[in-house]
C-alpha cells in the first residue's frame, strides 16, 4: 500500500529523473528490484529521500540533492547513492560540486567510504558518456 509520503516522494523522483539522461539509467526499475531483497527497502528509498528530503522547499534542488548525497554516503548506501549522483547531474551538479561535498565527508565518515562514492561517480560519468575533462553544468 503506497503512502502519501512514498507516492509524494515516487513524483519527485519521476520529476527530477525525467530528462535527456533518463534512458541511460532506469531509475524506477532500480527501486522495484529492491523489492526482492526487502519488501520495504523501495518504500526507504522513495519515501525518505524523495519525499522528505527533496520535498523540502526551503533548499534549492541542488542542495537537497548534495544533503541526500552527503547522508546516503554517511550511510553507506550505494545503490541509493548512484540514483542520487545521477539526479545531480539532473538538477545542474557539476561534478566539482558532488566531489566537494563528498571530499567535506572525510572527517565524519572516512575515506574509505568516500572512496567508494568517489568511484560511483565516475562510474555515472561513464555511463552518461562523460569523462573527467568534459564539462558536466
Amino acid at each position: 500500500m503506497a503512502t502519501d509520503r512514498y507516492q509524494r516522494g515516487l513524483d519527485r523522483m519521476m520529476e527530477l529523473v525525467s530528462s535527456e539522461h533518463t534512458n541511460t539509467f532506469d531509475h524506477v526499475k532500480l527501486v522495484e528490484s529492491y523489492k526482492s531483497l526487502d519488501e520495504d527497502l523501495s518504500d526507504y528509498i522513495v519515501s525518505f529521500a524523495f519525499g522528505d528530503i527533496y520535498s523540502r522547499i526551503g533548499l534549492t534542488q541542488q542542495e537537497q540533492t548534495m544533503v541526500t548525497i552527503s547522508t546516503l554516503v554517511a550511510l553507506g548506501t550505494e545503490p541509493q547513492l548512484k540514483l542520487h549522483i545521477n539526479t545531480g547531474f539532473n538538477v545542474g551538479l557539476t561534478k566539482e560540486k558532488i566531489v566537494g561535498a563528498l571530499i567535506h565527508c572525510i572527517p565524519y565518515i572516512g575515506f574509505p567510504r568516500v572512496l567508494n562514492a568517489l568511484t560511483l561517480v565516475k562510474e555515472v560519468m561513464a555511463e552518461r558518456g562523460l569523462t573527467p575533462e568534459t564539462p558536466t553544468d
